[in-house]
């Protein structure tokens, strides 16, 4: 098996006609879910758990074992040890590189340089970081199953001597004026997964590109938008419709996929974003009966922000005064609002779970 040779973009010979009832779904789809977002007094933070929960089902697809709740846990005490350590860390990355991103986009587009960037903190101090990190790959490379050689690959992506001509079209792409920006989003996509152009990380940051890629378009007000559910729930089949690709040319079965996926999570999206915006509204009144304070909402706030917290870091973040806080926090103990996961002792301060939200985000 040689090397491959990718399609240069844009395709030409694309069966629009077997998408157009799908990208005009999926465009409403998503066009509602926005709505949703705009509505939000505050959606970066009242969607923080789903985006946690996003690097976690995108890191799981990868291998890592690391649940929602043990990652929210371990940010608030990073001291407790644990056995998915590891695991943890790598999905604390995939967050730091999406941040990195976003705020890199308030200043410019999406770009190789980018990319490259996102990378070297996706792979810091993990599994891969030696792998040159931060740097498209100067060798080859190949996808099998775990201890294969590259003669029982299932797939060997192009050789790095042609990698930079490829990803040349591939960035030029991405700023092409495609018919439909979500059927291009899908080839950018699964062009990105192709070209491999990383020795690692390749999955992780081709799933990160989604939502900076809704959000350059002006598709999304936000770069938030979760699909790695769809993917992780249909992971043979993901792997399965970007090998026809390469083995058949089947573009528009891949992207056939990638659009039910896009109208699947967009429906899920939404149900998550009104669950949590409904919580969010029922709290406020909530807390400020149960609290009787004028610190109410910074209070709320910390909750939605952080829904596994130490009584530490909810003093520290909400700037609320320390006698007040402890008071605020005994009484939404006292009211079933939080649940203790570990009583604090000494200097080691308590450690609360705002449990219906983060039911919400594990739905």
């Amino acid at each position: 098996m040689n090397p491959y040779k990718p399609d240069i973009l844009p395709l030409q010979n694309l069966d629009w006609s077997r998408l157009i009832s799908l990208t005009g779904e999926a465009n409403r789809k998503l066009a509602h879910y926005d709505g949703i977002l705009q509505t939000m007094p505050n959606p970066v933070l009242l969607l923080s758990p789903l985006r946690t929960q996003e690097a976690v089902l995108s890191s799981r697809i990868e291998g890592t074992q690391a649940t929602l709740e043990e990652v929210l846990r371990f940010e608030a005490d990073p001291k407790t040890e644990t056995a998915r350590y590891k695991d943890i860390h790598e999905v604390l990355n995939y967050q730091k590189a999406t941040s990195l991103a976003v705020k890199e986009m308030k200043t410019r587009p999406i770009s190789l340089n980018l990319i490259k960037n996102m990378h070297s903190v996706l792979l810091q101090s993990v599994r891969g970081e030696n792998r040159a990190r931060g740097e498209f790959r100067k060798i080859q490379n190949w996808i099998g199953k775990p201890g294969s050689t590259i003669e029982q690959a299932r797939f060997i992506p192009p050789s790095p001597a042609d990698l930079p001509v490829y990803l040349d079209n591939f960035e030029k792409y991405i700023h092409y004026d495609e018919k439909d920006k979500l059927v291009q989003l899908a080839i950018v996509h699964a062009q990105f997964e192709i070209l491999h152009p990383f020795l690692d990380g390749n999955g992780r940051i081709g799933r990160i590109l989604i939502p900076l890629f809704l959000f350059e378009k002006k598709i999304l007000s936000v770069p938030m938008f979760y699909i790695s559910a769809f993917f992780e729930s249909n992971r043979d089949e993901y792997y399965n419709k970007l090998k026809a690709i390469t083995d058949n040319k089947e573009w528009e079965s891949w992207i056939v996929f990638f659009l039910k996926g896009i109208i699947s999570q967009s429906e899920k999206n939404i149900e998550k974003a009104k669950a949590i915006l409904e919580l969010y509204e029922m709290m406020k009144e909530k807390i400020v009966s149960i609290t009787h304070s004028q610190y109410s909402i910074k209070a709320l706030d910390i909750l939605f922000d952080m829904p596994i917290f130490s009584s530490t870091d909810f003093i520290k973040s909400s700037k609320i005064p320390r006698a007040s806080s402890k008071r605020i926090l005994k009484r939404l103990e006292e009211s079933d609002t939080l649940t203790i996961l570990m009583k604090g002792i000494g200097r080691k301060p308590t450690i609360y779970a705002f449990r219906k939200l983060i039911d919400i985000a594990n739905k």
